[in-house]
């Protein structure tokens, strides 16, 4: 009877455990299911299986890790700027370019610190916020003044322009790549500071020139005067090319230059300038549309904004087919200044020439920059029955200095009706009666 409970016992415990074993290998079968879901592998034991495919996921583990060792390396001797900060912008990894520009030196990677604390930029802290926020990449330009806890080295630390280009990553996380503008900005002001120094020591020599050619104007007969003539207008051209540069390099150098305003109204000032330019507009047989309000003033320089539409009106007449009529158009638009609506003058001046080539667009307002053939070569027999190039490049560089110094801008198009140039101004400090007249 004892022995009979024995092995009822042990058969009972076998039975058990074969159980056990059974439900194991459901329950690892039902785990290893999705790993197995996209094979045609030969069915194999269970346990061989489950160690094949633990010791895949440590090669890849092992793979991963060696491609983000690359991918740092790669980011060191990058020539930007790289850092990476979680979703509490606490700073995770940095190269060491961004270590350099944002003075970071003391930092190392097992630290948790925010970055605002490491580096005292609100603008950085800002863009990526921004960027968290949008979910969008975002490009900043900036100064970033850095902070020294040592004040003897205060002296030799300088401001840096950055640009940043930030893009957000999973979980929050967002990368920024910097760009130290710095150096092409001192290479651009040592260019301007030597070409302002070059212009001044040109200006005695070319006066003299130009008195020595005036007086041989009035001892030349034709036809060797017309040789006197053609030098003369050379020796004009690069006067008003030495002065246009001096102009626009004390521009740039303040750019809240000191500006004498006084109330002027927009149509007489235009008729004006129309006026001065009456003997070029008289060879082409061009005449002036002007529509706009009535009795519409302006508080601006009278100097420097008569510049601004001397130079306008001067480009449009170069390149207006001969019978064509310059467009100026003249409304008041309202713009939002925080909560409430603000007056702005839009003035679109609008030829029928051949306008600007796409690819020029966006140069237009550069300092030298020719463009097309087409736009820098008078389409006047006189004018270039020699070869001359008319302009100096600096005309439309100073109108946006001007108008920058007034708050003002301007944007350079093409008219989709005309197909010719579209200039488009928008200037404060407007004051005008709703009345509107054509004055053609």
């Amino acid at each position: 009877m004892l022995l009979l409970g024995f092995f009822l016992g042990l058969a009972v415990g076998i039975g058990f455990w074969i159980w056990q074993q059974i439900q194991l290998n459901r329950y690892l079968g039902r785990v290893l299911s999705p790993l197995t879901a996209n094979t045609s592998e030969v069915s194999l034991p269970l346990i061989p299986r489950l160690q094949r495919k633990i010791a895949t996921i440590k090669q890849q583990r092992q793979d991963s890790q060696h491609s983000l060792q690359i991918y740092k390396d790669l980011l060191d001797f990058a020539p930007l700027g790289y850092l990476q900060v979680d979703e509490e912008n606490q700073l995770l990894w940095c190269n060491q370019q961004a270590r350099e520009m944002l003075y970071l030196q003391s930092w190392q990677p097992e630290q948790v610190r925010l970055l605002l604390e490491l580096v005292r930029s609100y603008d950085l802290d800002h863009l990526i916020e921004q960027t968290r926020d949008w979910q969008k990449a975002q490009t900043k330009e900036w100064v970033f003044h850095p902070a020294c806890d040592n004040a003897a080295e205060m002296p030799t630390i300088k401001s840096l322009t950055l640009r940043s280009f930030s893009l957000p990553l999973p979980h929050g996380q967002v990368g920024v790549f910097l760009e130290n503008r710095q150096p092409l900005l001192d290479m651009n002001q040592e260019r301007d500071r030597s070409f302002s120094d070059l212009a001044h020591e040109l200006r005695t020599p070319l006066t003299s020139i130009r008195l020595v050619v005036e007086t041989l104007q009035n001892r030349l007969d034709p036809p060797l005067n017309r040789w006197v003539n053609r030098l003369m207008q050379e020796v004009d051209r690069l006067i008003n090319l030495v002065q246009s540069w001096l102009e626009l390099t004390q521009m740039e150098a303040n750019p809240t230059m000191q500006l004498h305003l006084e109330v002027l109204e927009l149509r007489s000032l235009i008729l004006s300038v129309w006026e001065t330019l009456e003997p070029l507009t008289q060879k082409q047989h061009l005449s002036l549309s002007y529509t706009g309000p009535e009795n519409l003033w302006i508080k601006a320089d009278p100097a420097r904004i008569y510049q601004v539409f001397l130079n306008l009106l001067d480009n449009s007449i170069k390149y207006s087919p001969p019978c064509t009529s310059i467009q100026i158009q003249a409304k008041i638009i309202s713009t939002e200044d925080g909560d409430r609506p603000n007056p702005v003058l839009e003035i679109n001046l609008i030829d029928a020439g051949i306008g600007f080539s796409q690819a020029d667009l966006p140069y237009i307002f550069e300092r030298f920059y020719r463009g097309d053939k087409a736009r820098t070569h008078s389409p006047l027999p006189e004018s270039n029955s020699m070869g001359a190039i008319v302009g100096n490049g600096l005309g439309l560089a100073i109108v946006w200095q001007i108008l920058a110094a007034h708050g003002a801008s301007i944007k350079a198009m093409n008219h989709p009706e005309t197909g010719g140039a579209w200039m488009q101004l928008q200037l404060p400090e407007v004051m005008a009666n709703s009345q509107s007249q054509d004055y053609s």
